[in-house]
């Protein structure tokens, strides 16, 4: 039996995240995952990534973890365009609007977690136990004892919950989600276009799904979400690549001029998860275990990380007050915290979904008519840049500022 204060289960972006965001705590911290870090990416881009904004930047810096990240392959956007297919509405953002120098960055998820790796292993009050995955949690008034795939077992003060959208924490501890299946799949591929992308990250709003383009480092080349409803999806997934790039070029408007596939496509179904309780005796759970929402404002990987900063700012906290970490009843301002960030996050992408589906005549009208109204007010602007960049809401100290 090894005994440890924390143990997150989960070694991803979020999970290596709250390891981390422990450090200057005193507490041991174990981290179980299921498959060892990839090494850093090299090549081709690679199919996921992620849009970190200005706070996720603030705390991987923090972290020590953005240092280790290749930046010839990190691609920092400087404005925003979006609009409404077949209309005149459209907003565009720019980071000169809130003297920065980006929005934001676009980075491989594996870049962002071989960083975040590297650095664990380089703390020595976090173990890496890699590959395993849990099987049991069994919950007692001082400690949770955990018994792993290969029959080691372990206890500890509080177990983290950072394993995904299906996640076995929360299985395990009989937390209750609300859910509901937006009825769409994201395709995602990596393409090249024609004219350069100039770091600009654009989404334009189908009448079946929104569909992004993320700039990468290299300046032909962008990496694509394509949201589509259901059969729509499954239509473009079985065109040849040629046919794929036309219906892709004529679905952005030729913005970009022609568009031509260099990856395979990937796609995957998307659903809305809310767990209604974040913490229990001797549990806590961040990220898509917690929630996951719609990929339309590219939110996903900043909330987690977002949510990882605060446990880990509610639990040091804690520990000098020198009060049970591991209460439920002491984890609650955190679980408030972001339970509030989250809905926010959950309600406006489901409104902006229901929005912007369909090409009802009179919808269509109201959401062009919003765009513009929004596109000539500098205050408006302001808000929804300030916001993009993660810089509303309360935030957690370690998204605030850089230490180093």
């Amino acid at each position: 039996m090894h005994a440890y204060d924390i143990v997150v289960v989960g070694g991803g972006i979020v999970g290596l995240t709250q390891a981390l965001a422990l450090k200057g705590s005193g507490l041991s911290v174990a981290v179980v995952e299921g498959h060892v870090s990839e090494s850093m990416p090299s090549g081709d881009p690679q199919l996921r990534v992620s849009a970190l904004t200005l706070a996720t930047e603030n705390i991987l810096r923090n972290l020590g973890v953005w240092q280790h990240l290749d930046v010839s392959r990190i691609c920092s956007y400087v404005d925003m365009q979006v609009w409404d297919q077949d209309s005149f509405a459209k907003i565009e953002f720019s980071a000169q609007q809130v003297e920065k120098q980006q929005l934001g960055h676009i980075v491989e998820n594996q870049a962002i977690r071989h960083s975040l790796w590297i650095q664990a292993q380089n703390s020595s009050f976090i173990e890496l136990l890699a590959p395993k995955k849990i099987k049991q949690l069994v919950f007692g008034q001082q400690e949770c004892f955990i018994t792993l795939d290969d029959s080691s077992q372990l206890s500890a003060r509080l177990v983290i919950g950072a394993d995904g959208a299906n996640s076995m924490v929360k299985k395990l501890a009989n937390l209750a989600q609300t859910f509901w299946d937006y009825d769409q799949h994201a395709i995602v591929a990596t393409v090249k276009t024609t004219l350069p992308h100039k770091h600009i990250a654009r989404q334009v709003f189908t009448p079946t799904g929104p569909l992004a383009f993320l700039p990468l480092w290299d300046p032909h080349y962008c990496s694509i979400v394509w949201s589509q409803d259901e059969p729509r999806a499954a239509e473009l997934l079985k065109l040849s690549n040629q046919d794929f790039n036309k219906a892709l070029t004529a679905a952005f408007d030729c913005t970009l001029g022609i568009c031509e596939l260099v990856s395979d496509r990937q796609s995957y179904p998307l659903k809305m998860r809310y767990t209604r309780q974040w913490v229990g005796n001797r549990v806590a759970i961040i990220g898509d275990a917690a929630h996951t929402i719609h990929p339309l404002a590219g939110q996903g990987a900043n909330l987690g990380i977002l949510d990882a900063a605060a446990l880990a700012e509610q639990i040091i906290k804690l520990v000098k007050q020198d009060k049970d970490f591991g209460l439920a009843k002491n984890l609650r301002p955190f679980e408030r915290w972001r339970k509030t960030e989250a809905v926010k996050m959950v309600a406006a992408m489901e409104g902006f979904k229901r929005l912007f589906a369909g090409d009802q005549p009179v919808k269509k009208l109201i959401r062009d008519t919003g765009l513009s109204l929004a596109n000539h007010s500098s205050f408006t602007k302001q808000k929804i840049i300030q916001h993009a960049m993660g810089l509303e809401g309360e935030l957690p100290e370690l998204a605030k500022v850089h230490l180093e």
